[in-house]
């Protein structure tokens, strides 16, 4: 699970993070609404922790323009504000919770918990291209009568392409989805995930193909 928190107090920004990689989440930061609105317009995001007081663009401010572009990822606002009609205001804006400064951990890491039960909710156990079908659940590949099991990598690559079918995603978007934004790992790891791919869907002999566009990323089509 990969969350964004934007937070503009370093402190508490290296607290979150230490708690939430400990717990097992990828994590992105940001420390203006700016930086957080274009990170998050990415929907790449399973989760956003947003501080609602954010320099540049504040955080009501930052999930109104996100609900309104679409992108429904849930988000849990942090506040040191605990006036009745700010907890409203964030609510109305499309937050899932709120939850006033200072926490507790344990509080924070279940709030975060049931936020993204909430979202898993939403999303179909399946993903389908034609005959060839992602079990979100189990990461395995199947074709008609056919199996064929995926890594975690594998897995995320798949979900992205097929979550958009017949469109170019960019090398760049898949491997910030799957390493983070500020990794140094090499694009020749993205190469190998997919190679391992193309190989599992020629032994399902599924009509589908992983195309390479120069210059723009990748694409899941169907063959004619």
């Amino acid at each position: 699970m990969r969350l964004l928190v934007a937070e503009d107090n370093p402190k508490l920004v290296r607290a979150l993070r230490h708690i939430l990689t400990t717990s097992g989440y990828l994590v992105d930061t940001a420390t203006t609404g700016d930086d957080a609105l274009l990170l998050a317009e990415s929907g790449e995001y399973d989760g956003l922790v947003l501080d609602i007081m954010l320099p540049e663009l504040d955080g009501v401010s930052l999930l109104r323009q996100l609900r309104a572009q679409g992108i429904t990822t849930p988000a849990l606002f942090l506040t040191a504000r605990t006036e009745v009609c700010e907890r409203v205001e964030g609510l109305d804006a499309g937050a899932d919770d709120y939850l006033a400064k200072p926490f507790q951990t344990t509080e924070l890491l279940a709030r975060i918990r049931a936020m993204l039960r909430r979202r898993e909710s939403f999303q179909p156990e399946l993903l389908q291209l034609g005959a060839l079908a992602l079990n979100c659940a189990t990461y395995q590949l199947s074709y008609e009568e056919s199996r064929a099991q995926l890594s975690g990598k594998e897995f995320q690559i798949m979900e992205m392409l097929m979550q958009r079918p017949g469109t170019i995603v960019t090398t760049d978007s898949l491997m910030t989805h799957i390493w983070g934004w500020d990794s140094d790992v090499d694009v020749s790891a993205l190469w190998v995930h997919i190679s391992n791919i193309r190989k599992k869907l020629a032994q399902l002999e599924a009509p589908v193909s992983i195309r390479f566009i120069r210059g723009g990323g990748y694409v899941l089509e169907q063959d004619r």
